[in-house]
């Protein structure tokens, strides 16, 4: 099994930053990407940004670009979200998810095989 543990959430103003970490841990997986994705409430879940580990893609959603910025670092099995300029509307629980690849795609829910518990981000105006 593949634990996914996220960590750096929290309350911030609107304008402020957080920047999110994702630790993989457990058995050896073959990954093709990790990626972050949100829920607020009453809404889908929905794709943020991800990042494939062989050649290094960047995808992210319309909504964040040129805000937040995803990174890795292969050596501790971490993916990290840095989150600039943060709105309200920002305002979710974000869940880091892996994916074997195969798909055709990373940028769906349905293209990852494990999922963190999320770490809750709350934006005041």
């Amino acid at each position: 099994q593949v634990q996914l543990v996220e960590s750096g959430g929290g309350l911030v103003q609107a304008g402020g930053s957080l920047r999110l970490s994702c630790a993989e841990s457990g058995r050896t997986f073959s990954r093709y990407a990790t990626a972050w994705f949100r829920q607020a409430p009453g809404k889908e879940r929905e794709f943020v940004a991800g990042i494939t580990w062989s050649r290094g893609n960047l995808l992210y959603a319309d909504s964040v670009k040129g805000r937040f910025t995803i990174s890795s670092d292969n050596a501790k099995n971490t993916v990290y979200l840095q989150m600039n300029a943060l709105k309200p509307e920002d305002t979710a629980v974000y869940y880091c998810a892996v994916s074997g690849g195969g798909r055709g795609s990373y940028s769906r829910a349905r293209d990852y095989d494990y999922w963190g518990q999320g770490t809750k981000v709350t934006v005041s105006s």
